[in-house]
C-alpha cells in the first residue's frame, strides 16, 4: 500500500500561501490542484463571519478550541526518563493502560503494531516542518476513541456539530498527552499524535487495532458509536501486546445503504463499489467538494455522522448478525421509519441560543 503524503490533505494546503516557497513546490508537483485550492482558499474561514452558521457569539468556540490545541501541540514529543524501568511486563503494561485511557473517558482502545502505512510518508500541516520525510517509527501504537454525543452530532450541520467535534479532539489530545507522558516517566519513547500533529493515518491504525472498520464517508465506523468518535494514537517502543482487526460486516452494511452518499451536500462521497487506489481497496471521497461545504457553512458539517445507523446505537444482537442480509434490511427500515431523510435536531442547546 502506498503511504499517504500529509502535503496532500486538505488543511495542508489550505496553509500554502501564494508567494511562498511551499505554495510554489506543492503546485508546482500538483498543478492540477491550483485552481480549486485557491478558489477554496478565498471563501470565508470556518467559524467566520460571511458563513451560513456565523455567529459573533458562538462561533469563536470553535476558534478557542482549536487555539488551545495549536498551544499545547509542541508537547506531543518529550524528554524520556533515563531510569528505565526493566521489569515490564507486556500483558500487565497492556491492561494498565487501557485502564488509565479509559478512566480518561476513552471509550475504547486498542493497540496495533505500527506498519510503514500508518505513517504519512511526509510532514505537510506546518509549513516549518513542510516536505519532511517521516522515517522514525515506533513499534506499537495505542489508538482511543472518544465518544461524540449523538444529541450534538444530530444537530449537524449547526455549530452545535462543530462545539462537539473540537470537544472530541481536545479529549483525544488530553488522552494521549497522559498516556506519552507516562510511558516516557517509565523510561521508554512515545509520541502523542493528536490535533494539528499527527505523523500517523489514525483510521488505518484504529481499524488494525480492532476499533472499526472505515465506511463508505471515508471515516472509522465502530460497532458501538458509528463515526460519532475522535481517535488519538500514542505510538511507543514499550512492548505490549496487539488487538486484532474486526471485520464486523461494515462493507456489506454500506453497500446496500448509501444513507451518506443521498444526504452529503457536497456529493462528495462516492456510490458503488470499492476502487483499487494506491494499492488499497477503498471508497475515496472528493475532499475538495466536501472541504467546500465546510468553508460555505462554517462548520465542518457532519451530516454523514449524524445520518450513519451506526451512530444511532444499534442493538448488540442486530450487529453481531449483520452479515445476514434480513438483517441488513431490519436495521434500514427501521432507521428510514425513524428518522426519514435524516436524523435532525433543529433546536440550539439551552446554553448555546
Amino acid at each position: 500500500m502506498k503511504r499517504i503524503d500529509e502535503r496532500d490533505v486538505m488543511f495542508s494546503r489550505m496553509n500554502y500561501k501564494k508567494g511562498t516557497k511551499e505554495y510554489e513546490d506543492y503546485y508546482k508537483r500538483n498543478p492540477e490542484k491550483k485552481e480549486i485550492d485557491d478558489v477554496l482558499r478565498g471563501m470565508p474561514n470556518i467559524g467566520g463571519e460571511g458563513t451560513a452558521t456565523y455567529d459573533p457569539i458562538n462561533s469563536p468556540i470553535m476558534d478557542a478550541c482549536f487555539r488551545f490545541l495549536g498551544d499545547i501541540k509542541r508537547l506531543s514529543e518529550g524528554e524520556v526518563n533515563d531510569k528505565k524501568v526493566d521489569e515490564i511486563d507486556p500483558a500487565t503494561m497492556t491492561e494498565k493502560l487501557k485502564g488509565l485511557a479509559k478512566y480518561y473517558d476513552a471509550k475504547l482502545v486498542g493497540i496495533t503494531e505500527m506498519k510503514p502505512e500508518h505513517y504519512y510518508s511526509h510532514r505537510g500541516r506546518e509549513i516549518k516542518d513542510y516536505g519532511k520525510e517521516i522515517e522514525n517509527y515506533h513499534k506499537y501504537g495505542i489508538v482511543f476513541a472518544v465518544e461524540m454525543k449523538k444529541e450534538m452530532i444530530f444537530r449537524a450541520p449547526q455549530i452545535a456539530e462543530s462545539v462537539a467535534v473540537t470537544k472530541g479532539y481536545i479529549e483525544a489530545a488530553i488522552i494521549g498527552m497522559v498516556l506519552s507522558y507516562y510511558i516516557r516517566e517509565l523510561g521508554y519513547d512515545a509520541r502523542n499524535h493528536m490535533d494539528g500533529n499527527y505523523l500517523t493515518v489514525l483510521p488505518l491504525v484504529a481499524r488494525d487495532a480492532g476499533l472499526g472498520d472505515i465506511g463508505r464517508n471515508g471515516l472509522l465506523v465502530t460497532k458501538e458509536f458509528g463515526p460519532r468518535v475522535r481517535l488519538g494514537v500514542v505510538t511507543t517502543d514499550l512492548p505490549l501486546i496487539c488487538d486484532k482487526s474486526d471485520e464486523f460486516g461494515l462493507e456489506e452494511f454500506c453497500a446496500v445503504c448509501n444513507r451518506c452518499v443521498r444526504t452529503c451536500p457536497g456529493k462528495a462521497i462516492p456510490s458503488g463499489e470499492k476502487k483499487e487506489i494506491d494499492g488499497m481497496k477503498r471508497w475515496q471521497i472528493q475532499s475538495e467538494e466536501c472541504y467546500r461545504r465546510w468553508r460555505a457553512l462554517g462548520t465542518d458539517c457532519g451530516i454523514c455522522l449524524a445520518n450513519c445507523p451506526f451512530s444511532d446505537n444499534l442493538p448488540k444482537e442486530l450487529i453481531e448478525n449483520i452479515g445476514q442480509s434480513s438483517i441488513r434490511k431490519k436495521i434500514l427500515k427501521e432507521y428510514n421509519e425513524k428518522h426519514g431523510i435524516r436524523p435532525i435536531i433543529r433546536e440550539k442547546p439551552d446554553w448555546l441560543k
